[in-house]
């Protein structure tokens, strides 16, 4: 599949979200155009980028925007291409447990003056009847002359106003996490610092968080600085505490908001902060770039997805505190941690090279064995996961969901990483029964299995497939007479880059061909790169 990235750029960091493209076909009736959605197997995408389970409901985002199963997985509506949605990507997930409503973060790549590539945060979605009915909140934009904050003492007649940065353009405007509490919504966004709405994001207010200079500030303090993620009209200072990226709230009290220079906590609902970073305590966070945060309301436990920011002493890995911020520890140390997950007291960990779990508060980790879905013989060979979610099912059963850069995979768990798989693949229809087509394209055996695929017509006939170079030199055989039953949308079959002698081919052009029965015979090419 091809990808294209949406990429943040500031003086020190980058980050990136991953999204593809195909179109989904959907129908409209009514006088309000409502969606009448048409179930698939699959989600429209193989990069998960956020994963939400409530009960039998899994929202996922993806890089062709948001999927929903409603049965576990069993089918899924995707709303890629729709009325609502566009061809619009997704950079956040959230649930909202005080009204059950479902919030979309959504962004999409434009091009600048000069030829740049930049992300703009294009605003949310939010059902509160499952998906049936969306409305849309713009993304928040500022006015030029929105430069000044109201804060305690900081109230323009005691002290001049809080000074900041207005944000009059989407691009960098992207929102990555969403929280709530009762009433309030809370977003993280690289360009415009943590905001809250009381008003469902009809109004946004700026929340105001220590410089990098300082470890707190209240509604006391004597406010000098000025909020703002880079150097702007208030001087040259870049603020990375002001460059959000995760927030979780535990109650209507005690916020955490993660950024690029630390966590800020908040015990009084958002009006005081105090920072913890990598620099300001004893037993630090392991980076300050905070990515990722999740709550064990059992245990007390905050974990924290922290990579390097812009000091060389920092670290990739995961944090985590039971004692409020206090002290930290840290854990897997220099892996690139995307994303996190509870089941009970198991914590799973969303890396670059697998999701690792552990049971123990972080004493041992342990990855999966292979993931091989039995019934389909797809296995999901790829090291980059993305998304993680546990879900308990009625009678102690639990699904946990893997979201990666080449598929969704579900485990039905009936012991420690042990039970059946199950995982998607979504995949373009053929255009007709006489082409074929494989992905990714190019190819690398190191990462991904190759897909190719063909139909049968809709009906049993022996397939042969076999692989060669680009001189038509004998490579392998995938398929010899193997019966096959397939129409233009069904599933894939597979190569894992290897030769008849079960070595990885080399760099370069290959070609393939099916034999349906006594059908002519079909062709396609294979770029090979690792």
């Amino acid at each position: 599949m091809m990808k294209k990235l949406f990429v943040l750029f500031t003086l020190s960091l980058v980050i990136e979200i991953y999204p593809q493209f195909i179109p989904e076909s959907f129908s409209l009736s009514g006088e309000k155009k409502h969606l009448n959605k048409l179930f698939d197997s699959n989600p429209v995408s193989n990069t998960i980028t956020d994963i939400v389970t409530i009960g039998d409901t899994v929202w996922i985002g993806t890089s062709r925007g948001v999927s929903v199963s409603y049965d576990r997985g069993e089918n899924w509506t995707n709303f890629y291409n729709t009325e609502v949605f566009g061809d619009l990507g997704v950079s956040a997930v959230a649930y909202n447990k005080y009204d059950g409503s479902v919030w979309i973060a959504t962004a999409q790549d434009v091009e600048i003056p000069g030829g740049e590539t930049l992300p703009e945060g294009r605003g949310y979605k939010y059902s509160t009847d499952g998906g049936l009915n969306w409305s849309s909140v713009p993304q928040p934009i500022d006015d030029p002359g929105d430069s000044l904050i109201a804060y305690g003492i900081n109230d323009g007649i005691n002290l001049p106003f809080v000074r900041a940065l207005p944000i009059t353009t989407g691009i960098n405007n992207v929102t990555y996490d969403i929280a709530f509490t009762d009433g309030v919504i809370w977003i993280a966004s690289y360009a415009s610092g943590l905001r809250k709405s009381t008003d469902r994001g009809q109004t946004w207010q700026r929340v105001v968080l220590p410089s990098d200079s300082l470890d707190e500030v209240t509604p006391y303090d004597t406010i000098k600085y000025a909020l703002q993620p880079v150097a702007g009209d208030f001087g040259p200072d870049q603020n990375l505490n002001h460059e959000m990226f995760s927030v979780i709230s535990i109650n209507d009290s005690t916020i955490y908001a993660g950024s690029a220079g630390g966590i800020d906590k908040s015990t009084d609902g958002g009006i005081s902060w105090r920072k913890f970073n990598h620099t300001n305590q004893k037993k630090p966070i392991s980076g300050n770039w905070v990515v990722a945060l999740k709550y064990n309301q059992s245990e007390q436990k905050l974990w924290a997805g922290t990579r390097r920011a812009d000091d060389p002493m920092e670290f990739f890995g995961v944090s985590s505190t039971s004692d409020g911020g206090e002290n930290w520890e840290t854990f897997l140390d220099d892996e690139y941690v995307w994303n996190l997950g509870l089941k009970e007291n198991d914590i799973f960990v969303a890396t670059n090279n697998g999701i690792f779990r552990s049971s123990d508060e972080g004493a041992t980790w342990i990855l999966p064995n292979n993931i091989i879905d039995r019934n389909s013989g797809v296995i999901l060979t790829t090291k980059e996961f993305y998304s993680v979610s546990a879900v308990e099912e009625n009678g102690g059963v639990w699904d946990i969901w893997l979201g990666s850069g080449d598929g969704l995979a579900k485990l039905r768990e009936t012991s420690f990483w042990q039970g059946e798989w199950r995982i998607y693949l979504a995949s373009q229809s053929l255009v007709s029964e006489k082409e074929t087509y494989c992905y990714p394209n190019p190819y690398s055996p190191k990462l991904d299995q190759l897909k190719i695929k063909y139909s049968t017509g809709g009906k049993d006939a022996p397939v042969t497939i076999r692989i060669f170079d680009f001189g038509m030199n004998y490579v392998r055989t995938i398929l010899q007479n193997a019966m096959r039953n397939k129409t233009i949308a069904s599933p894939p079959d597979f190569w894992d880059g290897k030769n008849d002698a079960g070595n990885i081919v080399p760099n370069g052009v290959y070609l393939y061909r099916v034999d349906v029965g006594s059908d002519k015979p079909l062709f396609g090419k294979i770029i090979v790169m690792q």
